[in-house]
């Protein structure tokens, strides 16, 4: 399946689904150990029907599907994703593996979904960083709106206890700089491109998963899909 150009998925001078709403997340520091968390956050007013519909444990899956398609898109064919069994790779160049995720796991309610894909190596995973901090992303719907239209849904992005090579933990001298080299270079992109990824969200459209586990068979069984490379 051809995967969407990103800037496609951005709001255009055309009426959208839902409404999107940047929320502004205070940034915070380095923990001792030189792990950092960031969150980006948006609030998607979606008509109830709407939401009724899309509200299923496999678009939880699709919307972490539309995350990576995103950021391989933006990247402009610099990053790709591998699939394997038990991992998840961001390649660089074909060959270079900045980041190295298990495979995720999926946390599903009436009112909150959660996919977090746990961090376990990479170019871009400080030595003392290996197999701590994740990524996770939230959707959370109100229990009761009063009978209104529409339904504001909670959408987060978070990469949490994350140590980053370029904050050169552990080196006293060069600390300082790398955070600060970090937050202007690494942090920055993930910024701007999760942003831009939750302002896409207003066409209410997601790619379709290519692991399919949490897709339902007609016979009303979750498949058993397997990984596709």
């Amino acid at each position: 399946m051809r995967q969407r150009d990103p800037r496609k998925l951005l709001p255009e001078n055309r009426p959208l689904p839902a409404r999107v709403k940047i929320v502004h997340v205070p940034e915070q520091g380095y923990d001792d150990d030189g792990s950092v968390t960031t969150r980006q956050e948006a609030v998607v007013t979606v008509p109830r029907d709407t939401l009724d519909r899309l509200w299923t444990p496999e678009n939880l899956e699709n919307l972490a599907r539309t995350y990576w398609a995103f950021l391989i898109h933006f990247s402009r064919g610099l990053l790709k994703l591998r699939y394997g069994p038990d991992r998840r790779e961001i390649v660089a160049l074909g060959f270079i593996v900045l980041l190295r995720f298990h495979k995720p796991d999926y946390e599903t309610g009436a009112t909150r979904g959660c996919v977090t894909w746990r961090i376990k190596e990479g170019l871009l995973v400080a030595l003392g960083g290996r197999n701590k901090g994740h990524l996770k992303i939230c959707v959370e719907r109100p229990e009761s709106v009063n009978g209104d239209d529409e339904v504001p849904v909670t959408v987060t992005c978070e990469v949490g206890a994350f140590v980053p090579t370029l904050s050169f933990p552990g080196l006293r001298t060069l600390s300082g700089f790398g955070r600060w080299f970090y937050r202007q270079t690494q942090l920055r992109v993930h910024v701007i491109v999760t942003h831009a990824l939750l302002r896409s969200l207003g066409n209410l459209e997601l790619e379709q998963s290519q692991v399919g586990s949490l897709r339902v068979s007609p016979a009303g069984q979750p498949t058993e899909t397997e990984p596709i490379a």
